[in-house]
Parts: C-alpha cells; sequence; structure tokens
C-alpha cells in the first residue's frame, strides 16, 4: 500500500516506523490505511502483545494530514477526486478511534513534531496509551491557522485538558514543548532525546506485555523541567474563560503580560471564523464520548470544505505562500451566531453518517 509505514515484530512488539521523512510523516491516505490494516491485525495476533509507533527521522513523528493533498482534491469535483478527501477523514477519524481503544499497550514515541493528524495517532485512550516526549518534542492543534480546527479527536483531548488549557491550545495554535505537554495531559512520560538509543534497546530487550512498566521505570529518571503553562495557569484561565472569542480577545489585549501579548497575536492570525468554530466545538466536545465527539468532527469537516476557509488558508501558506489569507469573514465582527452554527447543522440522518459504528 505504501513504502512509508514500516512494521516488525520485536519481543512480541509489534514497532511502527513512519518513513516519509521529507514531509515529516504527514499522513497520505495509503498511510492512514497502511496504519489502520496492521492495527487490526496486530489486535487479534496472539503473539504481539504491544505496539510502539516512532519515526525514522528524529525531526518529527508526523506533522500532520497531507494538507497539498486536501488543497488539490478539495478543489475539484467528486469525479475529478474529492471523493478521495471524503475517504481521507472517514478513515483517519475511524483510525483514531481504534487507537484510542485499542486493546493493547499502544505506546508513542513522540519525538520531534506531534501536530494534527500525528495528535490523532499518539493520542492513545487511558487503557492503553503510553505517550513519550523528548526535549525535541514540538506539539500543538494548529488547525486554526489554516482555516480548519482542531480535529482526529482534538474535541476531546482539548476539552478535557485542566481548566481553560484545552481553549489556550486551539484558539492560538500555539507549539508546546514536553514539559507542557505533560502537564496539560497530552503526554505521560519524558526521555531525553539523547536516551532513545538506549529506549530503543529496551524495547528490543524487553517482551511486549511488560513494555509500559519498563519504560516508566526507564523514564522515572528523567525530568523534563518546569512548565510555562503551568506558571501561566492562572493568567491562561481568567482570559480563556471568557464568554466569547472577541471577548478572549479583548481580555488578553488588557494585559501586558508578554505570555498574554503572545497569545494575543497568534489569535489575530488565525481565521476569526474558525476560532469561533473551534471555542463552540470545545465546549460540546466536554460532554461527548469519543466516538461522538469524531462524528461530530466528521460533520464540521464537510461543513468546513463547503465555506472553504481551509482551502485559502493552506493557499496561503502551503502552496502559494504569501502568508496573507483572506479569511471568509475578514474580521471577528464580522462573525455571526448563525456562521457559527451553520458548522454543527447535521450532515447525514444518523442511519447514514460515515462513522455511525463508533463505539
Amino acid at each position: 500500500m505504501t513504502d512509508h509505514v514500516l512494521t516488525r515484530v520485536a519481543n512480541r512488539t509489534g514497532v511502527i516506523t513512519l518513513d516519509r521523512p521529507k514531509a515529516l510523516n504527514s499522513l497520505s491516505l495509503d498511510m492512514v490505511r497502511a496504519l489502520t490494516a496492521i492495527l487490526l491485525k496486530w489486535k487479534i495476533d496472539a503473539n504481539v502483545d504491544a505496539v510502539v509507533i516512532t519515526s525514522s527521522s528524529e525531526k518529527a513523528l508526523c506533522a500532520g494530514g497531507d494538507i497539498r493533498f486536501f488543497h488539490d482534491v478539495g478543489r475539484v469535483a467528486p469525479t475529478g477526486g474529492s471523493a478521495l478527501l471524503e475517504d481521507f477523514f472517514t478513515e483517519e477519524y475511524a483510525l483514531n478511534h481504534l487507537i484510542h481503544f485499542y486493546p493493547k499497550p499502544y505506546i508513542a514515541v513522540m519525538d520531534g513534531v506531534v501536530m494534527g493528524g500525528g495528535m490523532g495517532i499518539a493520542q492513545g485512550g487511558p487503557d492503553c496509551g503510553l505517550r513519550i516526549v523528548t526535549d525535541r518534542t514540538k506539539m500543538a492543534m494548529p488547525e486554526v491557522n489554516i482555516g480548519l480546527f482542531p480535529d482526529v479527536g482534538g474535541s476531546h483531548f482539548l476539552s478535557h485538558a485542566p481548566g481553560q488549557l484545552g481553549q489556550y491550545l486551539g484558539l492560538t495554535g500555539l507549539t508546546i514543548g514536553a514539559a507542557d505537554a505533560l502537564y496539560v495531559g497530552l503526554a505521560d512520560v519524558f526521555v531525553p532525546g539523547e536516551q532513545l538509543d538506549a529506549l530503543n534497546a529496551l524495547v528490543e530487550a524487553t517482551p511486549g506485555a511488560q513494555l509500559p512498566d519498563a519504560i516508566r521505570a526507564f523514564a522515572a529518571q528523567f525530568s523534563a523541567g518546569p512548565s510555562e503553562l503551568q506558571a501561566q495557569r492562572g493568567v491562561i484561565d481568567a482570559h480563556f474563560g471568557a464568554a466569547s472569542v472577541p471577548a478572549i480577545m479583548e481580555s488578553l489585549a488588557r494585559d501586558e503580560n508578554p505570555f498574554a501579548q503572545k497569545a494575543l497575536k497568534a489569535m489575530r492570525q488565525r481565521s476569526p471564523l474558525m476560532m469561533c468554530v473551534t471555542r463552540e466545538l470545545l465546549l460540546r466536545g466536554a460532554s461527548l464520548d469519543v466516538a461522538d465527539c469524531l462524528r461530530m468532527e466528521r460533520n464540521l469537516v464537510r461543513r468546513n470544505f463547503e465555506h472553504g476557509e481551509v482551502l485559502e488558508g493552506v493557499r496561503a501558506l502551503v502552496i502559494d505562500k504569501d502568508n496573507q489569507p483572506k479569511w471568509n469573514p475578514a474580521s471577528l465582527e464580522d462573525v455571526t451566531p448563525e456562521m457559527v452554527a451553520r458548522f454543527f447543522e447535521r450532515v447525514w440522518p444518523d442511519y447514514a453518517h460515515p462513522l455511525r459504528h463508533l463505539a
């Protein structure tokens, strides 16, 4: 299916190595299908007791979905390829669900860039996931920067972050490192990048069933250092708990704290509409289970491409690289509640939803 997903079994651990380094392991539809196929196979393989997902490059575990692909096929009629876009998001979100509820330990080595779709394949659920970060980890859900919203289960894992940390990460799209990822609850253990060879040796030497405990014991000797988000928690909760995106930005504007000003500067560059959609998404996601969050996101993807905001965002940042997206609407003042509500209107009846089978 693809040369970019390498697999092997070592000491009863299935090891998946993403190998698309020039694209920072951005996920193609073929890669999503390859990952799904191997995880379904190993799910019932009595010779595999745990799974590790890693990368052939220290630059990234996965930088997200292949947004050039989104742009190319999102601009054509179904016969020209946009049906592939529908397939991509349906199958990617089903993969995210499979990973969250995997019946065996699912260990993600989140070294380098882990953003967007990369988070979706790294965020194993509480009953299976062991998420390892390093001093090279650059984690973000930056979708509002390209006119999208935090998907791949982001409506669940961001909405369940402490306080207003999820709103902060979703609305600013800013990048965090290992210590902040641990504090937010998006990672479990820290291993310095220089110790990854030792970690790999541990994987080879340890039977899969014993691997999570062995990794936790190995990582216990290391510290990621202080968390900036922890230090700024009061600031974040005070501002991002405001009643709307405009109110959040007005609150930030009154705060001379450099941390607050950095957040404000980032938000001024994001899609006004998608920031408002993202805030609503996270509010709704807080009361939904994982399957319903993914179904909600799948609905929003269709609405987003109908609107065209993501196509403009990708054009400006990746295709033409003029970094001057023409957001629609151009300002927060022009975003109406009706515009936001439109994104949450049902696309399919329940019996026809592409992810209706997720439980």
